[in-house]
């Protein structure tokens, strides 16, 4: 019999690991079976090297709860320990035994993925949750059991025991009275699945002689992407998030040297425009759930992905300042980057037709990406979807049949600028939609980008619907009076004499800048982008227009100027009342006989 008290550098550290060794105390059962996995490791890992009798493949760490007992035991049939390892690695607090054993064995060959370590205190977090803690374990090497035990002061005892599972490790909780809890065998699958769902090994949770298997020992991130098709990562993607809808698109990442990380990314739906985009990417070391929301591995443009990276060379207690400075997260997170760069690429190129089903839902994180990464842009720069008024989708080079320069037209709100898109459609000129902020800034970046490219709102211009046409001063200076415009501010053209008799247009500059003040906040007063009327000299309207007496021209003219406004925007409050008095000044000049006045 050996007694002694455990050997620690800080006093009084139990207190200290029982309050405030985590935040959550469900941390405890990962980390012991944790543990479990890591001893299953080591013994593959023996195993394959000859040092160790290949007497049992069939690895499983239990977890049992018994209620009455106030007990909990999580066993494993892995390496086990000996009475000497016992004191080293149990007795000695923050004396990871895996360091000895990678050095040991690991090292030599260049292959440490399968082996967890680093765990620390993670042993002692079951005291969080404990009044007491036993292990009875056994060693591969055929040494003689060892039963430690240790109370919630920090006083153990340990003695030579007999194990009758043989090879392997069990450790018993005395769960303390106020945590009774976590015998409870719904919170127990629930700890046990937010954790332990893509374990290595096969972890079975028996309560109540009722035994079930908790994981998914080969989860889809650790597969072959040959060997997995559509149907599958969907059913992945629901399952992992609980969507009942199918994604837009994922990425399945299988990092070797140097990075060494796998992982499953998706790309949902966005349900409504009130829904806050916030990514959702679970972080694993060695299929061990290590943390949710890890907004620092991944691209900043990636806001509303879903899915999950598994890690190997993050510790497994990482927390948020390590990520935020580690230079291994901001190569993942390049590297995660490039993969969502080359799957575009992959689907455009192969599934032209399934990506522009998804492409108006999808283009607000490429777009995005585009003016947050750079490199990102550069790799998709090519084949970066526009989409027409009429549902179509095109490429920048598609839109210019291929040149390298040119005018892209487009409208910020298809509703609004119906009969501008009708006119443009009916000259043979295709409309791009860019509805969100994000498609308006998007289209300047690519201007910024390609100096040769200009976009242009389908009302800032009518030059593509037709030529200037010389003033007509008499026309000119009716509608200068009607419309209360400067000389300047009243233009000639012909486009088509099927088309509306005048049109508005608002300078494509003068309007960005507007807009840009407005988005700052900026009061509309400090800006007032010039609206310019174009009046349409093919129209037969004007052709008419002139043989009027006078004060039927300026009602005419008038209603011309109104109709323009009311095709390019709502009316202000006082345009609204102008407008039903010139309606009503019209239809007192129309001729009505005596009979229906009296009537």
């Amino acid at each position: 019999m050996e007694k002694g008290g455990i050997s620690v550098q800080t006093e009084n550290i139990f207190p200290v690991i029982k309050r405030w060794l985590y935040s959550d105390k469900d941390i405890f059962l990962r980390e012991v079976i944790s543990n479990a996995c890591d001893a299953i490791s080591k013994h593959k890992r023996l195993i394959s090297l000859g040092n160790a009798a290949d007497e049992e493949s069939d690895y499983k760490i239990t977890v049992t709860a018994d209620k009455e007992a106030k007990k909990l035991k999580i066993s494993d049939n892995g390496i086990g320990m000996n009475a000497e390892e016992v004191k080293k690695y149990i007795n000695q607090i923050a004396l990871s035994g895996a360091l000895d054993f990678i050095d040991k064995y690991e090292s030599k060959e260049g292959n440490t993925s399968g082996i967890i370590g680093h765990f620390g205190l993670g042993f002692y977090s079951v005291f969080m949750v404990s009044e007491q803690a036993e292990i009875v374990t056994k060693s591969y090497d055929g040494s003689p059991a060892v039963c430690w035990s240790c109370d919630e002061n920090g006083s153990y005892e340990m003695d030579e025991c007999v194990r009758d599972a043989g090879r392997g490790t069990d450790v018993i909780l005395h769960i303390s009275e106020d945590e009774t809890g976590y015998l409870d065998s719904e919170k127990l699958k629930e700890i046990l699945r937010k954790y332990c769902s893509f374990m290595p090994y096969p972890v079975y949770f028996t309560q109540d002689d009722k035994t079930e298997q908790i994981n998914d020992t080969n989860p889809l991130w650790q597969k072959n992407p040959k060997d997995i098709t559509s149907d599958d990562y969907k059913e992945f993607y629901k399952k992992l998030t609980g969507d009942y809808e199918d994604p837009l698109m994922y990425v399945h990442i299988n990092a070797d040297y140097p990075l060494n990380f796998k992982g499953i990314l998706y790309f949902p739906k966005i349900k409504s425009d009130f829904e806050t985009p916030e990514p959702k990417v679970s972080l694993y070391y060695n299929q061990v759930f290590v943390s949710d929301n890890i907004r620092e591995v991944l691209p900043e443009f990636l806001i509303n992905v879903r899915g999950v990276l598994d890690c190997p060379e993050l510790p497994l207690n990482v927390s948020r300042s390590y990520l935020q400075t580690n230079t291994y997260v901001a190569k993942v997170s390049r590297h995660i980057s490039k993969k969502v760069a080359d799957r575009y690429n992959y689907i455009f190129t192969n599934e032209r037709e399934e990506l522009e089903k998804v492409y108006e839902s999808l283009s607000v994180f490429t777009e995005y990406g585009c003016m947050r990464d750079e490199r990102f842009y550069d790799k998709i720069k090519d084949i970066l979807l526009l989409k027409k008024t009429d549902g179509s989708f095109v490429t920048v080079g598609e839109y210019l049949d291929n040149k390298d320069e040119g005018v892209i037209y487009y409208t910020s709100d298809k509703q609004a600028h119906s009969y501008y898109v009708s006119v443009y459609n009916s000259k043979g000129i295709d409309v791009i939609e860019a509805s969100r902020l994000v498609d308006t800034q998007f289209l300047q970046f690519i201007e910024r980008k390609n100096e040769k490219i200009k976009f242009r709102r389908i009302d800032s211009a009518l030059d593509a619907l037709g030529e200037k046409s010389e003033e007509d001063g008499e026309l000119k200076h009716l509608f200068v009076s009607v419309s209360g415009k400067k000389d300047e501010s009243v233009r000639f053209a012909a486009f088509g004499e099927e088309n509306a008799p005048a049109l508005i247009t608002v300078d494509e500059e003068s309007r960005r800048f507007g807009d840009m003040m407005k988005m700052y906040g900026m009061k509309d007063n400090l800006h007032n982008s010039e609206e310019i009327l174009t009046v349409n000299t093919a129209s037969k309207a004007l052709l008419r227009i002139k043989r009027l007496p006078e004060e039927i021209q300026k009602l005419a003219a008038k209603q011309i100027y109104m109709s323009a406004l009311l095709l390019s925007r709502p009316f202000t409050k006082e345009e609204t009342q102008d407008y039903v008095k010139l309606n009503s000044d019209i239809l007192e000049l129309l001729p009505v006989s005596d009979e229906a006045v009296n009537d």
